[in-house]
């Protein structure tokens, strides 16, 4: 919201501006003759105060521009498809979808739009709210030369060249995996596994070959995660306490907490703004905008629709893009500095569909599980 503010000159001979100044507010009535000026006294002209200039408008915000995708069927999967958390790889163009149901890596050339699967992952039927899915691969993070697999069915991060597309080495977990983060500051990948309410951070100094380095417990169940290369910190949500906590890099070791208003369903995904600092919390109807260089306070809400899970920032646009499976929709929001939020376009999705990552170019690309696909969105022009 732009403010405007009106400033009066002042004369600094303010022996004669009271009069002025009665006179400019009530103009019908005389002003009455000074006294005499002593014939030594040196006497000033008037003042003239100028009539004020009408405040200028505030152009309103242009309106969102509709989006569309075009759908790619994921390589030998059947519908439904187990998806969650997908990545993006700068360097090659692709994005990385993990394929619980087939036990493989789907790796989409954004170039030519092909797919390549990477298989060999292993699989397991394990029961979620009382239903029976397929477990496997689930979560991608690009590192330097490598991938970094998350496999719920065997509990593993499995690191893959990303030149020959070959599995290279795979480390076992504590517990399931959820999220994956390559923290490249630290050559480090940290996996959040909120079964044992705890983040088991890999050392991967040599990227194709993960060892286990730390576990920083927390008190709640991770999820989402973000990471700010610039100011060396980590952002994870407390699905179970409402909350996002700030873990420092270099220390392995929470040291904010903040709360956050996202109602009985909790946290789920986050991102950060590197430059302003600027945090975004997913809960599952809207995103919260946290003032993150200060001391978390929300600042901003961005309306997104239902059924909101993992979200993503980018940078040099300083675009959000959300997912919202219930309502099936996608949305695109730039966010200023100073965590003002205009709406740049919104598209209609499918049910279900989520988890939307984002190219420098701006298209998004989204998972949809329902249907065994995957969502490419154009981006806004």
């Amino acid at each position: 919201m732009t403010t405007v503010r009106r400033f009066l000159l002042v004369s600094p001979l303010v022996g004669v501006l009271g009069p002025i100044l009665a006179a400019c507010v009530a103009p019908s009535a005389p002003i009455a003759k000074a006294p005499a000026a002593d014939a030594s006294a040196t006497v000033a002209a008037p003042a003239t105060v100028a009539a004020l200039a009408p405040p200028p408008a505030v152009p309103a915000p242009p309106p969102a521009v509709p989006l569309a995708f075009e759908p790619f069927a994921l390589p030998g999967a059947t519908a439904p498809a187990s998806l969650d958390y997908l990545a993006f790889e700068p360097g090659r163009s692709r994005v990385w979808v993990p394929v619980g149901t087939t036990g493989s890596v789907d790796v989409f050339d954004t170039r030519t739009k092909t797919f390549v699967s990477v298989g060999g992952f292993k699989t397991a039927q394990r029961e979620v709210r009382g239903q029976m899915r397929t477990m496997g691969p689930s979560a991608a993070a690009i590192g330097d030369g490598a991938a970094y697999i998350g496999d719920r069915a065997s509990n593993e991060v499995c690191a893959i060249d990303t030149r020959s597309l070959a599995i290279a080495t795979c480390i076992a977990l504590p517990s399931p995996t959820d999220g994956v983060a390559y923290v490249g500051s630290a050559k480090e990948v940290w996996v959040t596994t909120p079964r044992d309410q705890a983040i088991v951070v890999l050392g991967v100094d040599e990227p194709l070959a993960p060892k286990l380095k730390a576990r920083i417990a927390l008190e709640g169940s991770p999820e989402g995660y973000a990471v700010d290369p610039k100011r060396g910190l980590f952002y994870t949500n407390l699905e179970d306490k409402n909350r996002t906590v700030v873990v420092d890099v270099a220390r392995h070791a929470p040291i904010k907490t903040w709360d956050v208003p996202c109602g009985e369903q909790g946290p789920r995904g986050v991102a950060v703004d590197g430059d302003a600092g600027a945090v975004f919390v997913a809960c599952t109807d809207r995103v919260l905008v946290l003032d993150g260089a200060r001391d978390g306070s929300v600042i901003g809400s961005i309306a997104t629709g239902a059924g909101v899970d993992n979200i993503d920032w980018q940078p040099s646009r300083r675009w959000l893009i959300v997912a919202a499976g219930k309502a099936a929709t996608v949305t695109v929001d730039a966010v200023d500095p100073a965590g003002h939020v205009t709406p740049i376009a919104v598209g209609a999705s499918v049910a279900g569909a989520r988890n939307g990552v984002v190219d420098e170019s701006g298209h998004a690309y989204v998972a949809d599980a329902m249907n065994a696909r995957l969502l490419v969105f154009a981006a806004p022009t």
